[in-house]
């Protein structure tokens, strides 16, 4: 019987693992993407962002308490110092930039939030340059040139349909991926101490602990009465569009890289505009096709760069 060079063996079993890799990443920016889609679907149900954002993470909690542990299995305790880093970027990370998002859905359509968030990798080098001195390339300078003129088309578009509270929805949303770069940025020690999963885990619970803590403070309990529908596209949101996205983002970079995986996930603008369309009836134009494929252009142009 003939036997299969090594490198051949090699190689069948590379291409099943990377056609893998590829679908978690592109079915989990595809979840991500819906986030927005099923937060525009419970407003209609007159709940508030509070609320809202409450249950979210009140039904994601117990997994990402689940990730945390599995994740710390016969390792070390967390120390004091990262335990308030934990804490600190939990806070700003996840809750506030959520938050924020979560409010600024309000008043800008979901395809138009979609691509301000896709603008976290610029907003993550240009904390870079301001805060490390860290230089940017001229194909990098170019693609945050592509990619925020197109923003400023889909957002010129928005202002002429929701008038001033266009400007309030997306200053809001640019808030909330601001505050996201900054974790990033200062999550990159964490993240080779802890472990990337760990550090998820542990700073999103305190997120969810957050969100749960402003409403017992902001709220009545009777606010917590909610349509039935309210109930089920929050559990959509919590397992479909948040807790699911973020294993399947893991193991896609395992299996397949962060280079690929953010590559994959330029899905996730375009699935946003479509189920925007089709779900919620959003207004398809010129404009709004012609500054997402620029925003996704530009976004392009800025990975294929070397730092």
């Amino acid at each position: 019987m003939a036997q299969v060079p090594a490198g051949a063996a090699r190689t069948q079993l590379a291409h099943p693992r990377r056609a893998t890799g590829l679908s978690l990443a592109i079915v989990g920016a595809i979840a991500f993407s819906g986030k927005a889609i099923i937060i525009k679907l419970a407003y209609r149900y007159g709940v508030d962002s509070v609320t809202l954002i409450m249950y979210r993470m009140l039904f994601a909690l117990p997994f990402f308490l689940a990730m945390a542990w599995w994740s710390g299995r016969g390792k070390p305790a967390l120390q004091a110092r990262d335990l308030l880093a934990v804490t600190l970027l939990g806070i700003s990370g996840y809750y506030l930039s959520s938050f924020l998002d979560f409010l600024g859905l309000l008043y800008i359509s979901a395809s138009l939030e979609r691509l301000i968030l896709y603008l976290s990798p610029t907003m993550v080098m240009l904390l870079g340059l301001a805060l490390y001195k860290r230089s940017i390339s001229r194909a990098q300078a170019l693609g945050m040139a592509v990619s925020y003129s197109g923003i400023v088309l889909v957002f010129v578009h928005e202002i002429a349909l929701q008038g001033s509270d266009a400007v309030l929805g997306a200053a809001l949303v640019f808030a909330s991926a601001l505050l996201y770069a900054i974790y990033l940025v200062y999550s990159g020690e964490l993240v080779q101490r802890l472990g990337s999963l760990r550090l998820v885990g542990w700073a999103t619970s305190v997120a969810c602990f957050c969100c749960i803590a402003q409403f017992a403070l902001l709220r009545p309990l009777a606010a917590a009465q909610v349509a039935p529908e309210v109930l089920g596209l929050s559990l959509i949101n919590s397992l479909v569009c948040t807790v699911a996205p973020v294993l399947m983002i893991m193991m896609a970079v395992e299996r397949i890289g962060p280079g690929a995986t953010s590559q994959a996930g330029m899905i996730g603008p375009i699935a946003t505009l479509l189920m925007g369309v089709l779900i919620l009836d959003e207004p398809f134009t010129i404009w709004v096709l012609a500054g997402a494929s620029l925003v996704i252009a530009g976004i392009y142009i800025f990975s294929r760069s070397k730092a």
